[in-house]
């Protein structure tokens, strides 16, 4: 847990340094012809328009083009691998932080995914516990997974894919330690994906990362295809998976009770509807929310009810405001109620969890257009 803390801190460290190398680098005189490469390429992709697939298949053509002119730079005459390394990092930052409010989160499509995934995170998070997801009780840790859950909230501090795909590797690398520790000392041996998915899964959803479809989609799309790979293509395709179980995610996803998950998640939604009620009215009446705020603290109080008592003709003009705005809040609750009551959601079919093989595959999950693959079906895929 320490080591992975540590890692993350020191990645963070050595990202900045290889960028400022770049930026050193690039101020020399003799590298003239490779600025002017770099902004001709920013300037005419900012004024093209905007198409996620071709524009990932020119920033990856860019990007091979500019490491074989920095391969045979004079500058870069007699450097080490992990030196031209260094600076093909710092050209990726450069070029899609110049690039990132032309290529991030662009389609209106994408923004309704973000706010739909985002919106079911938060009425599972009120009720879905490790036991929904078959992690053992051995396996299980809260306090900890904290740490994992946090990495993966700064996802949207950065705008380099690959600080981004750092964010989730420190989230996984975390949960993959605390496995291990957990397993070795239960004598346990370890499940592989079976243990670490569900896991992954869950902290998803206590972290409920912002824009999780689009980082992810621009991580897939933006990041060096060469170094996505290996240990970075398994925590990446892992998150991949995790995400398109969420979506999928129903009743029959869970060790849960039909019914249960159904009523959880119609309390969820009135839960949610009745604070942005109260949210709203706080925001347009602030004496009027303190009052109902006072009210509800106890219910069985009747100091709690002003005008129980009250005849008409003591009441002010002001109270006539006060208790109109009551009026409308109980009727506004009484319909969400109505609605919930009214119009349960729909069983739905249990998901396929989707192992991505390749590029194409993750896109496609991306996208949310799989809803079955062939590799099988569950959490432990």
């Amino acid at each position: 847990m320490d080591t992975a803390a540590s890692h993350s801190s020191s990645s963070s460290s050595s990202s900045s340094i290889m960028f400022y190398d770049f930026l050193d680098k690039m101020r020399n005189p003799a590298s003239l012809n490779l600025v002017k490469s770099i902004k001709s390429f920013i300037v005419s992709f900012q004024f093209s328009s905007a198409n996620p697939e071709n524009d990932s298949e020119r920033v990856q053509e860019f990007f091979s083009t500019m490491e074989a002119a920095i391969m045979e730079h004079p500058l870069w005459a007699g450097a080490t691998d992990d030196e031209f390394d260094c600076s093909m990092e710092g050209l990726e930052k450069y070029i899609m932080t110049k690039l990132f409010s032309r290529t991030f989160a662009i389609s209106p499509e994408d923004v309704r995914i973000d706010q739909e995934i985002s919106e079911k995170i938060h009425l599972l998070q009120s009720f879905l516990r490790p036991e929904h997801l078959d992690i053992p009780p051995f396996l299980q840790n809260e306090a900890s997974w904290l740490l994992a859950e946090k990495e993966l909230q700064k996802i949207n501090a950065f705008r380099a894919p690959r600080e981004k795909l750092h964010c989730i590797m420190s989230c996984c690398r975390i949960i993959n330690n605390l496995l291990l520790n957990a397993s070795i000392s239960e004598n346990h041996v370890p499940g592989g994906a079976d243990d670490f998915l569900p896991v992954l899964i869950y902290v998803t959803i206590k972290a409920n990362p912002p824009q999780l479809h689009s980082n992810l989609k621009y991580i897939q799309l933006y990041r060096r295809q060469e170094k996505l790979v290996s240990e970075s293509s398994y925590y990446f395709t892992n998150l991949v998976s995790a995400k398109s179980f969420i979506v999928q995610l129903n009743a029959k996803s869970l060790s849960m009770d039909e019914i249960e998950f159904e009523e959880s998640m119609q309390a969820a939604k009135l839960d949610s509807e009745v604070s942005q009620v109260e949210a709203l009215q706080a925001q347009m009446d602030p004496i009027s929310s303190t009052r109902m705020h006072g009210m509800k603290k106890n219910i069985d109080g009747r100091s709690n009810y002003p005008y129980m008592e009250a005849e008409p003709g003591e009441l002010t003009v002001e109270d006539v405001e006060r208790l109109l705005s009551l009026y409308k809040d109980v009727v506004t609750k009484f319909s969400s109620l109505c609605r919930a009551v009214r119009h349960p959601s729909a069983t739905r079919t249990k998901p396929s969890l989707p192992v991505p093989k390749g590029r194409d595959d993750i896109l496609l999950q991306l996208e949310g257009t799989i809803t079955n693959h062939p590799r099988g079906e569950g959490r432990g895929t």
